[in-house]
């Protein structure tokens, strides 16, 4: 066989694996494994943007050390480079390679050093040895232990693994504060359950010396935190593990446990007790190893009593686990941990297609700012005329319940009111309003449709979140909250996020995004629903997430008559933060009639950059146009392009990989004013300025002049291939929809033959027919 003849896979099967095997590459503990590093991002209708795999990953002792990119042996190894060097930076491996097999490229990702190598390829102990220049017998022994894996039946993300070894790097070099920063979603508790494996299996402890197993506590602020990582954790022996709560230290007579590897609490219990807080009954080097869980929200701030605790338990070491980039308001956070010895960002996520996407649908208003003029009801408190309130005062010094009644029936109106939602309110008085005002106008009859979950709801509260939670439950399908839900909940399916409160800080907005990002089966997108601007957080330098374009906007519409609500009870205006304020009146004006029917909605449309910053419509354009440029250079070149369906496919899918998926391409008919128009048209307009015709234009030209060399059974064929193109667009007229049109119309593929004259003629209709589609 000529070199030329060799495919791929002959070449990595003939060529390459021999070399490795030689090397002692998949003996003794080490592995060679083909990597899926990333999905792609998730796309409408299903789809994924374009993933990424790596051919070769070579691991040894828990350590990626190297990625090889293979390319066949007909061609140059020197191809590949690109390739093995975003793979090696991704992996974080020190060393990338590129061959055919008959040539080997190497570069080093530590000094830049790179070019041509001789064989002998590198053995597992050569590359350890390069790569970890400085010997250090705990990197030695968290590498002999496995990563846990539940039998192989799943693999830890790159990134996760990445910061799993980032983490017990920086242990093994005696570093005592560590910080990870991950996007939400990403999976940071199995990140933290890694961590804690190695160091359990490796006796890992302050000692330095690997005589005991370590004692290793998991702090989190909220109980269904802690719950969700005690439950992450079950991979440990039982008799391992254990809870710092009332009940234990009740059955215990009022002292906590002390006879177990891993502890889990929260830092109410841990901080308060009878006579003096539960914490202080451990000495301060009790605890070897403490994992912080959301550590941004407050534990490392000077004047938290978090962070006396943390202080209390100097000697251990302290990993913080955070979803938010160094903010000024977190700053102490940073300045306790340090820098993060490793970040994966939400944009990263997105990209990747490791988190979901999401649309943003900005709903303006015309009571978003309300003026008393003394025509509505003062219902209670007083008001002077001509008193302004803005967005910031509804509900905690004003409430006008026919406002949140007409913001609920407009975006009831327009879910699906079967996916499940959540709903952030200004206060705890407020989400009880809008739930009882979303059970008032709910489609369906069920009463537990829509709950309330706040600090005020306790345990009752806790069982509607956990109801909510699992997947293969449907009741309760919205949740409403004022501060509760913002972060730590682990809900999947998520399909809309309501905002019906100011979001002042980055850091919230971030976690109130992450509620949604989760990813599932059928999920291609989220929408966040925005009633009080806080899309202008998009414009902080200090985002990185990339949201799709969101919905077209919609002509301003008076919302539906419904229920009149009645003003909800009092609550604390903090939400979920438990402390009292002292009782005020607030203002409650009931508008008249006249303004009810004043109330009007639209939403504007807001498009995204690849950089994860709000452009306008025109930008987005521009940005299509120069994006085209890259791809055809005249008006001919896209029309012989799109008129051949395998060529119409692959420029498609060029589209797709500079981020323009179908979502968007139809949103761009949708601004060019061509909704009813082929892409092909949209596409001429926006280049050439070739006004666009009609879909039924183009049908209508192949019905009178394109069918002549056409009839019978085959001109039947195409004439139902051009209807379906007609009504449902040039998706229809793709190759792979042609066995499709075959079945429906003959029952198989292989009863149409006798009727068509075999599959190559039809072919060749099916081709000739889209050039005559496309050829004016």
């Amino acid at each position: 066989m000529s070199i030329h003849d060799e495919t791929e896979a002959d070449t990595r099967a003939e060529r390459i694996d021999p070399v490795l095997a030689a090397a002692g590459w998949g003996k003794n503990g080490s592995k060679v494994r083909r990597e899926v590093i990333c999905p792609g991002r998730i796309q409408s209708g299903g789809t994924r943007g374009k993933g990424l795999s790596a051919d070769y990953v070579l691991i040894h002792k828990g350590q990626k050390l190297a990625v090889l990119e293979a390319k066949r042996a007909g061609i140059s190894h020197r191809n590949g480079v690109g390739q093995a060097k975003d793979y090696a930076t991704r992996l974080g491996s020190r060393y990338a390679y590129a061959s055919n097999g008959l040539n080997w490229y190497q570069i080093d990702m530590a000094n830049g050093a790179e070019g041509d190598m001789d064989l002998p390829f590198p053995t597992p102990d050569e590359l350890w040895d390069r790569t970890f220049a400085d010997h250090n017998e705990w990197r030695e022994r968290f590498g002999a232990v496995d990563f846990e894996t539940d039998g192989g039946k799943w693999e830890l993300r790159y990134y996760q693994h990445k910061a799993v070894n980032a983490a017990l790097e920086t242990l093994a070099k005696g570093d005592r504060r560590i910080l990870l920063t991950l996007a939400t979603g990403t999976g940071k508790t199995s990140i933290a359950f890694q961590i804690a494996w190695k160091l359990f299996q490796a006796k890992w402890n302050l000692s330095g010396e690997p005589t005991r197993r370590p004692r290793i506590l998991f702090l989190a602020d909220r109980n269904i935190l802690a719950d969700q990582a005690y439950n992450a954790f079950s991979a440990f022996p039982n008799d391992a593990v254990t809870r710092i709560d009332p009940d234990t230290i009740r059955k215990n007579r009022g002292k906590p446990p002390k006879n177990a590897s891993l502890f889990f609490t929260i830092f109410q219990t841990f901080m308060t007790g009878e006579g003096e807080p539960v914490y202080t009954q451990y000495p301060p080097d009790f605890f070897d190893f403490i994992v912080i869980d959301e550590c941004h929200r407050g534990g490392a701030k000077d004047e938290s009593e978090w962070r006396r605790l943390l202080e209390y338990f100097e000697p251990a070491a302290q990993l913080g686990l955070t979803a938010t980039p160094k903010r000024k308001h977190n700053a102490d956070t940073y300045a306790y941990f340090g820098e993060p010895v490793y970040t994966y960002a939400l944009r990263d996520g997105i990209e990747d297609g490791f988190l979901t996407p999401f649309k943003v649908r900005q709903m303006a208003s015309t009571i978003d700012e309300y003026v008393y003029d003394g025509t509505d009801d003062l219902a209670a408190g007083e008001v002077e005329i001509g008193e302004t309130f803005t967005e910031g005062d509804f509900n905690t010094r004003i409430i006008i319940p026919e406002r949140e009644l007409s913001r609920v029936q407009e975006f009831m109106s327009q879910i699906d009111q079967r996916q499940k939602t959540l709903v952030f309110c200004a206060t705890q008085e407020h989400a009880a309003l809008i739930r009882d005002l979303i059970n008032q106008v709910k489609n369906g009859t069920n009463p537990n449709y829509c709950h309330r979950v706040t600090a005020d709801d306790g345990a009752v509260g806790e069982q509607h979140l956990r109801d909510f939670q699992d997947n293969d439950k449907t009741i309760p399908t919205v949740l409403t909250t004022s501060q509760k839900l913002s972060t730590g909940v682990d809900a999947r399916n998520v399909r809309h996020i309501v905002l019906m409160r100011p979001i002042r800080s980055m850091i919230e907005f971030k976690q109130i995004i992450g509620r949604g990002t989760r990813t599932y089966e059928g999920k291609d997108f989220f929408t966040i629903w925005d009633f009080v601007k806080a899309h202008e957080n998009f414009n902080d330098p200090e985002w990185d997430g990339e949201p799709l374009a969101p919905e077209p906007p919609r002509e301003p519409r008076t919302p539906p008559a419904g229920p009149e609500p009645g003003p909800g009870e009092q609550g604390e205006p903090n939400g979920g933060g438990g402390t009292e304020e002292p009782p005020r009146e607030k203002i409650v004006v009931t508008l008249s009639d006249g303004s009810v029917r004043k109330i009007k909605y639209i939403a504007s449309t807001t498009y995204w950059s690849p950089e994860g910053k709000p452009i306008s419509a025109a930008e987005f354009l521009e940005r299509l146009f120069g994006d085209l440029q890259g791809i055809v250079t005249d008006e001919d070149q896209l029309r012989a392009v799109w008129s051949d369906p395998d060529n119409r496919q692959r420029f498609l899918n060029q589209l797709s990989d500079r981020g323009y998926d179908q979502d968007r391409l139809n949103d761009i008919r949708r601004l060019v004013d061509a909704a009813d128009s082929d892409l092909f048209d949209v596409l001429s307009y926006i280049m050439f300025t070739n006004p666009p015709k009609t879909r039924h234009e183009r049908a209508d030209h192949v019905r009178s002049d394109g069918m002549k060399d056409a009839d019978g059974e085959m001109k039947d064929l195409l004439l139902a291939i051009l209807g379906a193109y007609e009504a449902r667009g040039e998706a229809e007229l793709a190759t792979n929809k042609l066995g499709a049109f075959l079945t429906a119309r003959y029952g198989s593929v292989n009863e149409s033959k006798a009727n068509l004259g075999g599959l190559a003629a039809v072919k060749d209709a099916f081709r000739a027919m889209q050039a005559t589609l496309y050829s004016g």
